[in-house]
């Protein structure tokens, strides 16, 4: 118990020294990816030494190592579950209510009486419990992945929508002053000034939608699902006391969730390369 708690108090130590030097070199790309990855080391090593330090039952909290073991020995069941939550469901209804929410934001700004009539009750839509649309929606488009995408839809809809609008009224009167004396339209505008100007405001809610779409996908699917997905998984495991396959589905959901943030703030990195936000 004792040589536990010491190695916890101990890579707790190392991780502290290790990260206050990295801080006081000049920044760089290796430092920025080395200090993240040494605290989430150190977490998970403290975490496996309190637990078997103080001998924590696994129902209440499994070690690190345990959940390791789980995700080696349940590689079929997660990947399944993955292609269910995040493939079917998650991503499938990102891109579509992101997809349909930029497409209203343009109606939106081509016909300012949409703003006025649409935006609240977008609003209101937003503000409704996703703990009471999920059972609604389930039961309106069925048990499978279908029903999660329409969840995911509600979820991400009214943030995107909201950015974009705000993104597409962000170039400021002598832009568009300057654009109207080339004797160029709404549509021309809108390709090469107002839509790039936007794009900002549009990846921040791209990037706001990746995480709640996959957090809507899983709640969906505590209301009914197929013998297969993360929200089904978690649901059955907390009820047979299998928390080290909860952990494990939780990990790989985490790490899900981190990949897509991701790859939509890489892709925000290329296309809007010029904003300050990017200089640095």
């Amino acid at each position: 118990m004792t040589g536990w708690v010491i190695f916890a108090l101990g890579a707790w130590a190392l991780g502290w020294a290790a990260n206050s030097r990295l801080s006081r070199l000049p920044p760089s790309r290796l430092i920025s990816l080395l200090v993240p990855a040494i605290f989430g080391l150190t977490l998970i090593a403290v975490w496996e030494g309190l637990v078997r330090g103080f001998g924590i039952s696994p129902v209440l909290l499994p070690a690190p190592s345990a959940i390791a073991q789980r995700m080696a020995t349940s590689l079929p069941i997660l990947w399944e579950d993955f292609v269910q939550t995040v493939i079917k469901g998650a991503l499938s209804g990102y891109v579509i209510g992101c997809g349909a929410a930029f497409l209203t934001a343009i109606a939106v700004d081509r016909f300012p009486f949409l703003q006025r009539g649409l935006l609240p009750v977008g609003n209101f839509v937003a503000a409704l419990p996703i703990i009471g649309m999920a059972p609604i929606l389930v039961m309106w488009f069925g048990f499978d992945w279908q029903s999660k995408a329409a969840v995911v839809v509600v979820m991400v809809f009214f943030p995107m929508l909201v950015n974009s609008v705000q993104g597409l009224q962000a170039t400021d009167p002598m832009q568009r002053d300057l654009m109207r004396t080339y004797a160029a339209g709404y549509w021309p505008t809108l390709l090469k000034l107002r839509l790039p100007a936007a794009m900002p405001f549009i990846f921040n809610g791209l990037k706001i939608a990746s995480t709640l779409a996959l957090i809507g996908a899983i709640v969906a699917e505590f209301f009914g699902s197929p013998v297969r997905g993360m929200g089904f998984r978690i649901s059955t495991s907390v009820g047979q006391l299998a928390l080290d396959l909860v952990w494990a589905e939780i990990v790989v959901a985490a790490l899900a969730g981190s990949a897509f943030y991701g790859a939509v703030a890489l892709i925000e990195r290329a296309v809007t390369f010029w904003h300050p936000s990017q200089q640095h």
